[in-house]
């Protein structure tokens, strides 16, 4: 048996996912939790990201703990602060804000087989571990990309934004359109003197039928909970039918993104007077092959006077501005890049060693994989939270991240019984959920594009199906599959 409150578990990360799996694990009856955070206090990407504009794209009733509902949300897409603000009311109130060690990176972890245990590298000392579970997400890595040259002034990444950076009447460059970027250009464009927008490949960009939430809304939520459980159960049918599409569904797949698609074009056309940038902005891809996006505001920012949307390569940084291949030099005071995130590196930059010393990013470099997103061979008691294949292409990643750390808080409660000290996925099952991963996904809108899902010729970021299937395939531990060491 286990000590009591046993086994000791270290949650790397102290996000959604990794305060979600302290709880799940609680539920269980495991005592025996440290949560390691990297930065000074808990927040996962709503820590991180304050750039301006800051918002979900998930509509907050779905956008939440299952076990923590909100009825006092301020909209329905709500911003940064009102996120974090909620997640961190509903981890103290959960007691949960008592087992993270603040301001402790992980470097290393090895698996040693001698004691069945993990050591764990920190910037604080080593510790030690009978279960390790990863919870640093897809999104916590920004990317700059590596060009030549250097910019003399202010040069900063959305996620990493610096507010003591006064960009009023300044010339500003931005680099990338993805979701940060076309949330952050509308909130900056009308202090800016001129923005110079840098644009690889134009996005997809539907209404966002964001609205607020009154004080009427508010009590009724409070009044009657089953009125903000309906509205959540109405988003997730909706999202679903969406995560249908993109996996390739025929009976949704058509109708479903011919109306986005037409609904994206309206947009276009009524939003951008000017013919030569609605050509710019329209994407050469098909609809669901990156991540759609949804603003009010974007379109109108780009076709403000003082705003250029430029399509020609980025060349390199010189020190006053920025140069395309097409020799020009577009002059700034400020950079920001908007170029996302290293999505693909799961559990980058930390070492990660199991059984007989294997490397666990030597035996990804084709592309990660995990069965269920969850768990490695030759890797046992690791477990990731948001692994591969667990992101969506629409939906809550919550509702992902807490069918996980129910899977995972089972395990940790039958090492807690006795019932065995070491599992993991045997080799087999995991190669024939892998293979079943690729299938599926090679016949989703996400094949054969470049995008941050794929890494080389594989998709590593997204899970095929519906939320529900995941839900069901995780619900109970099915023991056959995984090699345990009693």
């Amino acid at each position: 048996m286990s000590a009591p409150g046993g086994p000791r578990v270290l949650v790397i990360g102290a996000g959604f996912g990794g305060l979600g799996v302290a709880r799940a694990l609680r539920e269980q009856g495991i005592t025996d939790i440290v949560v390691l955070e990297r930065a000074e206090a808990v927040g996962g990407v709503w820590r991180d990201n304050t750039y301006p504009g800051a918002a979900c794209d998930v509509p907050s009733p779905l956008y939440s703990w299952s076990w923590a509902t909100n009825p006092s949300w301020g909209r329905r897409y709500s911003g940064q602060t009102e996120i974090l603000d909620y997640l961190q009311r509903a981890a103290r109130e959960e007691g949960l804000l008592d087992l993270v060690r603040t301001g402790t990176e992980v470097r290393a972890a090895t698996y040693h087989e001698a004691n069945q245990k993990w050591q764990v590298t920190t910037s604080r000392g080593d510790f030690e571990a009978d279960v390790v579970v990863s919870a640093v997400g897809q999104l916590s890595n920004p990317v700059i990309p590596d060009l030549p040259g250097e910019f003399a002034g202010p040069a900063f990444h959305s996620a990493q934004w610096r507010h003591d950076v006064d960009l009023t009447d300044k010339r500003v460059a931005v680099i990338g359109t993805g979701a940060s970027a076309i949330q952050f250009v509308p909130a900056i464009v009308a202090r800016v003197g001129s923005l110079t927008v840098f644009q690889r490949s134009a996005p997809y960009v539907v209404p966002k039928p964001d609205r607020a939430y009154t004080e009427r809304h508010h009590r009724l939520f409070r009044r009657f909970p089953a009125t903000l459980a309906a509205e959540r159960r109405a988003v997730f049918w909706v999202t679903e039918r969406f995560n249908a599409a993109l996996g390739g569904d025929s009976r949704t797949t058509k109708p479903l993104l011919a109306a986005i698609r037409t609904a994206w074009r309206l947009t276009l056309r009524r939003q951008v007077p000017d013919a030569d940038l609605r050509r710019r902005l329209v994407p050469d891809y098909p609809l669901g092959c990156k991540r759609l996006l949804f603003s009010n505001d974007w379109y109108p920012a780009l076709a403000r006077e003082h705003v250029d949307v430029v399509t020609d390569r980025v060349e390199r940084l010189e020190a006053d501005g920025v140069r395309t291949d097409d020799g020009r030099l577009h002059e700034a005071d400020v950079v920001i890049w908007g170029t996302g995130f290293a999505a693909t590196a799961f559990l980058a930059p930390m070492q990660v060693r199991g059984v007989g010393g294997v490397d666990l990013h030597e035996q990804w470099a084709d592309g990660a994989r995990a069965h269920l997103g969850i768990s490695v061979p030759g890797f046992p008691n690791l477990f990731c939270i948001y692994g591969p294949n667990t992101n969506l292409g629409g939906s809550s990643i919550i509702a992902m991240m807490e069918a996980q750390a129910d899977w995972i808080a089972q395990v940790a409660r039958r090492i807690a019984d006795g019932q065995a000290r070491a599992v993991a996925v045997r080799p087999e099952v995991a190669d024939e959920y892998d293979r079943e991963m690729q299938q599926r996904l090679s016949t989703s809108a996400w094949s054969g594009c470049s995008s941050w899902y794929v890494d080389g010729p594989r998709i590593t970021t997204n899970w095929p199906g519906l939320v529900g299937e995941y839900q069901a395939r995780t619900a109970s531990v099915d023991w056959d599959e995984l090699d345990t060491v009693p």
